[in-house]
């Protein structure tokens, strides 16, 4: 099945759209992507409290990266033992992969990604897929196109995010996994795919390539929830510059998703202003809200875990509250540079997992 959308143009001293989506078969390839023709985006209130299948989560994008240098992981009597084990023991019910396009060494490209994913599933983890659609790190501040979609138009651009999208995760259906969270972008706070997709200069058309995202993941998993994911889940301004733009221009998302690095001296004040965030996502757009990274430094164990404990209870206490993922728990020894990992230099979780 492939989402197309059609189009109805109504001139009324102006030109109006009225947009609806209709699943229709075709192999049939148009001179507008199907992905570009936008869905209309919609505010149905969100009434459930957070459900008992609440997301305790975890990223792990670098462990086989991790294992292939050598490192192993313990539980917290010693023994040796595969990483997801260790997740599970701690309350981890819940994985989250990074996607990177074409990166350099291959590490979270879709092979990697699917390795890591059906080790996941085997564990009885859910899993969120994260697509960067760079590839290398896309963040706040870089938001760098793919080397291989560097010269295409606009057009042919929304159509490669939706190829892209959709060929993935039929990758990934083909390899017995379903993820229940799918990110179209990550910590997309000035939007991404710059400069065609930059939210300050173009929202509506980082809108449509959002959409290309979002058609292309419900094309290929109807019930998938697609997350818009931004950082610094406590700045509401950001967040509500960058929702009503994205609903202003027929955008269309399932969860907001949110990053929380906080400090030991503001942890508390910052979690507060992130729970009245995520409120106002959900009374202010009808959508549900989850907590995508989360991290502290791996040397500041106890408040960290004090922090993972009141950010759980909050995320727990909205209305459409879905989870919590800490970023990258299994770093230790400055893998990377990294370090808010929850892993100490043994190779053993800190107390801050025993949030969980």
């Amino acid at each position: 099945m492939k989402l197309q959308t059609i189009v109805c143009l109504l001139a009324i001293s102006g030109l109006g759209a009225c947009m609806k989506t209709t699943p229709v078969q075709s192999t049939t390839t148009s001179s507008t992507p199907a992905s570009s023709k936008v869905t209309t985006a919609t505010t149905t209130t969100t009434t459930a409290a957070a459900s008992s299948s609440f997301a305790y989560g975890s990223d792990v994008s670098w462990l086989t990266q991790m294992e292939s240098s050598g490192y192993k992981f313990y539980n917290n009597s010693g023994v040796q033992q595969d990483l997801f084990t260790i997740l599970a023991g701690k309350g981890i019910n819940a994985i989250r992969l990074r996607l990177w396009v074409n990166p350099s060494g291959g590490w979270c490209n879709l092979n990697d990604v699917v390795a890591k994913a059906k080790r996941a599933k085997a564990a009885g983890m859910n899993i969120m897929i994260d697509f960067h659609y760079s590839d290398t790190w896309a963040d706040p501040g870089h938001q760098t196109v793919p080397a291989a979609w560097s010269s295409l138009s606009f057009t042919s651009l929304m159509n490669t995010v939706y190829n892209y999208t959709q060929s993935c995760l039929q990758t990934l259906s083909s390899n017995g996994i379903t993820p229940t969270w799918v990110q179209v972008g990550n910590e997309t706070n000035n939007g991404m795919l710059w400069p065609d997709g930059q939210a300050s200069t173009n929202m509506k058309q980082y809108a449509w390539l959002i959409n290309c995202g979002y058609n292309a993941t419900k094309a290929v998993f109807p019930s998938c929830k697609v997350v818009v994911h931004l950082a610094n889940g406590y700045d509401n301004t950001t967040f509500r510059w960058l929702f009503d733009g994205i609903k202003a221009n027929s955008g269309n998302w399932d969860v907001v998703g949110m990053s929380m690095y906080p400090t030991a001296a503001n942890w508390s004040t910052l979690n507060s202003e992130c729970l009245a965030n995520m409120q106002d996502m959900v009374s202010r757009y009808g959508k549900q809200v989850i907590i995508c990274e989360a991290g502290m430094p791996v040397n500041d164990p106890t408040d960290c875990e004090n922090f993972l404990k009141d950010l759980i209870a909050k995320t727990k206490s909205v209305s459409g509250g879905l989870g919590v993922f800490y970023w990258e728990p299994e770093c230790y020894n400055n893998w990377q540079g990294y370090g808010s990992g929850a892993f100490g230099s043994n190779g053993e979780p800190t107390a801050a997992m025993n949030a969980f």
